[in-house]
């Protein structure tokens, strides 16, 4: 077995461990969700232990890899994220603070080293993020102060920061089923993996921190899917935005990490993030803010048509995995064919989940 898959192991072992901590520790402090918000018939469980996940993956971090620039910015921009994230969880951010906070951390993910430099033409050729710079260094006082080792390009600033901004806030607006997030965190991340060890890619470093990441998603699956830990009918944690949001932030990072693969991790990703586009488009065209929590995302749709949780969760899975390992073969025109059918796709389940007649139930995002 190789380095990579086992400390995957490793990772999942750990997460196992720090979700039964959290199961067993939170209702002693009061970390509990409210389920009667979202009209939930059930008991309030542990909230968020999202937490969990979060730590285990730092753990493995720390003793994985080297301290330097770019990783320095990563752990701070997961830190600010967390604690944002659970206070947000537990007593409410207001929305533009909490995506002004996002911005910050997305800025610093790219000021420290983690950009798109360039973009694929699916018709031929490369089309360049850094015609452009921003100036890296500024004075306070007389002190000069350098937040980057080199000149910041504007265009790959610009399309670094989108991208890690939509794969966070999708994944969190994607957190209305239990145990969804989680599932396609780990699929996402095992696609990652594995092209990191592909031939193609070549890059080790960034398989082990994908199959940590899938160790970690898969611990917390364990404790947040429907029928799984102990053959329970329902979810024994509640990730809550803490989790969803570390595993957005860190999928979208990690595609850049490996040699900006953003158009395959959207094949994997695509159902949360075109749904999430669909869902602020129909925000503005009522005129409602875009940060507005609603239950109008595709999974709360087919939810209302009749669908169970299960099933729109196998069709998460589906989509992703089929999508995903696809991607993994396929040249760049391929894939900007490939995402054009997944759009189509998703369009036609929007449309046919439309709203109608059926019980809705789920969680506002």
């Amino acid at each position: 077995m190789s380095y990579p898959l086992q400390l995957g192991l490793l990772a999942l072992a750990l997460s196992l461990a720090l979700h039964y901590v959290a199961l067993t520790l939170f209702p002693h402090l009061r970390l509990l969700d409210r389920p009667g918000k979202y009209n939930l018939q059930r008991p309030p469980l542990p909230y968020p232990t999202g937490i969990a996940s979060v730590i285990a993956f730092l753990l493995f971090f720390f003793f994985t890899q080297e301290l330097h620039l770019q990783s320095i910015g990563l752990i701070l921009a997961i830190t600010l994220l967390t604690l944002t994230s659970f206070i947000d969880d537990r007593r409410g951010v207001p929305p533009l603070l909490r995506l002004g906070i996002q911005v910050l951390l997305a800025f610093t993910i790219f000021a420290t080293g983690t950009r798109i430099y360039t973009i694929t033409n699916p018709w031929g050729g490369i089309i360049s993020l850094d015609t452009m710079d921003l100036p890296y260094q500024f004075s306070i006082f007389h002190f000069q102060f350098s937040i980057s080792n080199g000149p910041l390009p504007l265009w790959s600033g610009v399309f670094t920061i989108v991208w890690i901004l939509l794969t966070t806030n999708a994944f969190n607006w994607f957190d209305g089923i239990p145990g969804q997030v989680s599932i396609l965190s780990v699929i996402g991340s095992l696609t990652l993996g594995f092209l990191a060890l592909s031939s193609r890619v070549n890059q080790p470093e960034i398989a082990v921190l994908a199959f940590i990441l899938a160790g970690c998603a898969l611990g917390g699956a364990f404790f947040d899917f429907p029928f799984t830990l102990s053959l329970s009918k329902g979810p024994r944690v509640v990730m809550g935005d803490t989790g969803a949001m570390f595993f957005g932030l860190l999928l979208g990072t990690l595609s850049i990490y490996a040699g900006g693969k953003v158009a395959t991790a959207f094949l994997v990703l695509g159902v949360p993030l075109i749904d999430a586009f669909f869902v602020l488009l129909r925000r503005l065209i009522r005129g409602e803010s875009p940060f507005s929590g609603n239950l109008d995302h595709l999974h709360h749709r087919l939810l209302k048509k009749g669908w169970t949780e299960r099933q729109v969760i196998l069709l998460t899975v589906i989509l992703g995995s089929a999508f995903g390992l696809t991607a993994l073969f396929l040249n760049t025109f391929q894939k900007f064919l490939a995402i054009l059918s997944l759009l189509l796709l998703v369009t036609v389940l929007t449309w046919y989940s439309r709203p109608g007649s059926g019980p809705l139930v789920g969680r506002q995002q």
